[in-house]
Formats: structure tokens, C-alpha cells, sequence
């Protein structure tokens, strides 16, 4: 991760460099400022696997309190509801 860490100054003189290392290897680049993390450079197709996970992860969150909280349906409550909808 030690080669994944890089300054601000240095991205700025080789950016289009860093922006293909982050393409080819999927690896997020770290960059510091003061020599501090000050934002992550990541691939959009990595961003988008990330939100995604994240998305799905708020879902079950959100599910499992739903649940908690007694708000859902046993599968016979299921069955009948859906029985009622599709008669014919």
C-alpha cells in the first residue's frame, strides 16, 4: 500500500501517469497534502462497486431494523395476500 501513497505535488506533475496506474491495476491512490491523506484517486468502475455495496449494505440495515421493529409479513400473510390480488 506504501507505493500507493503519494504526495499532492507529485500527482500534479504526473497526473495522466496516476490516472493510468489507478485504470490498469484497480488499486486507489492515496494522495497527502502537508503530508496528510487528503483524497483517494479510484477507478469509476471501483467507485461504482463501492457504492453499490454501500447501497445494498443500507438495504439490509434498513431490512433488519423493518424486522426489529415487527414490520413484515410471516409467508402465509404473503400467500394470502398475493392469493387476493390474483383471483380471478
Amino acid at each position: 500500500m506504501e507505493d500507493d501513497i503519494k504526495p499532492l505535488s507529485e500527482f500534479r506533475a504526473n497526473a495522466a501517469m496516476f490516472v493510468k496506474q489507478v485504470k490498469d491495476t484497480k488499486r486507489p491512490i492515496i494522495l497527502t497534502q502537508h503530508g496528510k491523506s487528503s483524497v483517494v484517486l479510484v477507478d469509476v468502475a471501483e467507485y461504482q462497486s463501492i457504492i453499490d455495496k454501500l447501497e445494498l449494505l443500507q438495504e439490509v440495515q434498513s431490512a433488519e431494523t423493518q424486522i426489529n421493529e415487527g414490520q413484515f409479513f410471516t409467508n402465509d400473510q404473503v400467500k394470502k395476500r398475493l392469493a387476493n390480488r390474483y383471483k380471478k
